[in-house]
């Protein structure tokens, strides 16, 4: 069942997504070649406590961060630790949730460390355009195979808006992982695809979503850690983008409830 969100709802969410934005912005200066990802998370827990909120993944099924910090071939899931230290050419996606009076902001983003690969940096740019193409369809009375479509599209270079730059080039889709309706809980209905699947549940005002891509340079397969039961990797050992945001569907168009005002 898909829970549509009251206005009192939409404007707590805004101020948990509004804090989500605040630790990105921590984030995007923070990240450098030298720093481990247990600094990262220290930094975020700091501005998420500072803000009133509470970090929604700490202690979420046992997870022992307040962010996931996945680099390179990591697609989700990765562990802060105080030996996992980024290096110059790196990227690595930052999944920060943090919850306010009970309502939730989820947002992911995928940084550069230094100067990155031309590779890397077209596979960032798709999977941002993906995420706000995505985020574009997430109108009333479209379908949530549009969301799932529109992320496809670009993944595969079927869509209008493509670089010239990257018209032409396939990139893999992750299957086993997706984007979630949001609220009172991190996870709720409905589960959202990346990829079309035949969906047509019509989008309500009111609804909230977080939509997220996650496009591989490689195969879509990915594989989970034996080693810690959360780190998700791809199966090639190939780089992996993933970016998200919040958003609500409203009658005047996609609201991004973690974006900074």
């Amino acid at each position: 069942m898909i829970n549509k969100k009251s206005r009192e709802e939409l404007k707590l969410m805004r101020h948990a997504g509004g804090v989500v934005a605040l630790v990105h912005k921590a984030m995007k200066e923070a990240v450098t070649a030298g720093i481990s990802t247990f600094e990262l998370d220290e930094i975020a827990s700091r501005v998420i406590k500072e803000n009133k909120c509470t970090p929604t993944f700490l202690g979420y099924n046992g997870f022992p961060g307040c962010i996931c910090t996945s680099i390179n071939d990591e697609v989700v899931h990765g562990i802060p630790s105080k030996d996992r230290i980024l290096k110059e050419g790196d990227i690595v996606s930052i999944d920060v949730g943090a919850t306010y009076r009970g309502l939730v902001g989820d947002s992911a983003w995928t940084y550069p460390v230094g100067k990155i690969s031309e590779e890397y940096e077209k596979l960032l740019k798709i999977t941002e355009l993906a995420l706000f193409n995505g985020i574009d369809k997430m109108r009333p009375d479209n379908v949530l195979d549009d969301i799932s479509g529109a992320v496809e599209d670009t993944a595969l270079g079927a869509a209008s808006n493509i670089p010239k730059e990257l018209q032409g080039k396939k990139y893999g889709i992750v299957r086993q992982y997706g984007g979630h309706g949001v609220g009172r809980n991190m996870h709720e209905d409905p589960f959202l695809f990346n990829y079309r699947v035949k969906n047509n549940t019509k989008i309500k005002a009111g609804y909230v979503i977080a939509i997220e891509p996650m496009i591989n340079l490689g195969v879509d397969e990915v594989v989970v850690s034996a080693v810690d039961n959360w780190c998700v990797s791809t199966a090639d050992n190939k780089a992996s983008a993933h970016f998200e945001h919040t958003v609500a569907a409203t009658d005047d168009g996609p609201l991004i409830l973690t974006a900074l005002e």
